[in-house]
């Protein structure tokens, strides 16, 4: 039995989670903890991490370190993923964690990446049918064709919640304009996938936590009127999700800011993660869609 620790250290959040693992199982969840950094607030088109996103994630990771300590654990991994990977100021962020924590930082290409969140996606989520992972980032989104065999296609792009809404979403509510120009921009960007769709048909979509965490929340808090304990995983409604990106997309920014179900680094960026999602929902004619709240950081633990 090892006790590892896991740290996904995303573009808008960073994710640690420590466990017990046996003969490539989970055995127990020990701590699951993250902090809503925000990486790539103010650069992330532009290629560079902002000082106060910088000293934010110093922060978080000196207190994660200290979190590591106290749980005694034997093995350390942390991945950086879009932002890490893209700033120029990337390579000096790592230098900084190291010194100030002893932590060493590896960063993944998108292929990595998705094969990371195939393997943890698959822990949590029957793959008895043709299916589409989808893992919306704030730097990039990661597309997984896969079933219970393995993974048949995998990419990522650099389309990612957060560089969306600063290149397109420019009013509140997001006006008929902006979603035409994000819906454009995905048309030119998501040809590949598209092709290779039309080939494998995927009847199922799975969103790997994140936004789609957000979503089951907001569809349980219609059905039960309060926010519930997630599981491994959640099967929507689809007349249900569909109500539910529709009401996101007409919401303002107080209306959402307002609303316990939406984490607050989600306020925003959750509208270009609807509009995302409903049109991956209609382009492919999906015919159901899953919550798995396991995702990277799980697939790095089994790694």
């Amino acid at each position: 039995m090892k006790r590892v620790a896991a740290l996904d250290l995303g573009t808008n959040t960073f994710h640690l989670i420590i466990a017990e693992i046996n003969q490539g199982q989970i055995q127990k969840i020990v701590l699951a903890d993250q902090k809503h950094v925000k990486l790539g607030e103010g650069g992330i088109n532009s290629g560079k991490i902002t000082e106060a996103a910088f000293e934010r994630g110093l922060e978080a990771l000196s207190a994660f370190s200290n979190v590591i300590r106290q749980n005694q654990v034997d093995i350390v991994k942390a991945v950086g993923t879009a932002a890490l990977r893209t700033a120029l100021n990337g390579p000096h962020f790592i230098e900084a964690v190291k010194l100030k924590t002893g932590m060493q930082i590896e960063i993944i290409d998108g292929d990595r990446e998705a094969a990371l969140i195939y393997s943890g996606v698959r822990q949590a989520v029957q793959l008895d049918q043709n299916s589409l992972i989808m893992d919306i980032g704030g730097g990039s989104v990661e597309f997984i064709f896969a079933d219970a065999g393995g993974i048949e296609w995998k990419k990522s792009y650099p389309i990612g919640a957060a560089k969306l809404m600063e290149m397109f979403h420019h009013s509140d509510p997001i006006s008929g304009d902006d979603c035409k120009s994000i819906v454009a921009h995905l048309d030119a960007v998501l040809s590949d996938l598209f092709s290779f769709s039309s080939e494998y048909k995927p009847k199922v979509l799975i969103g790997s936590a994140g936004a789609f965490e957000t979503f089951a929340a907001l569809c349980q808090m219609k059905t039960a009127n309060k926010l519930p304990a997630m599981n491994e995983s959640f099967d929507f409604d689809s007349g249900q999700l569909r109500l539910i990106i529709k009401e996101i997309l007409d919401s303002t920014h107080q209306e959402r800011l307002t609303n316990e179900a939406i984490l607050s680094v989600r306020k925003d960026m959750i509208v270009v993660a609807a509009l995302l999602t409903q049109y991956i929902i209609n382009k492919l004619k999906i015919e159901s869609v899953k919550l798995s709240v396991y995702a990277l950081k799980e697939g790095l633990l089994l790694d």
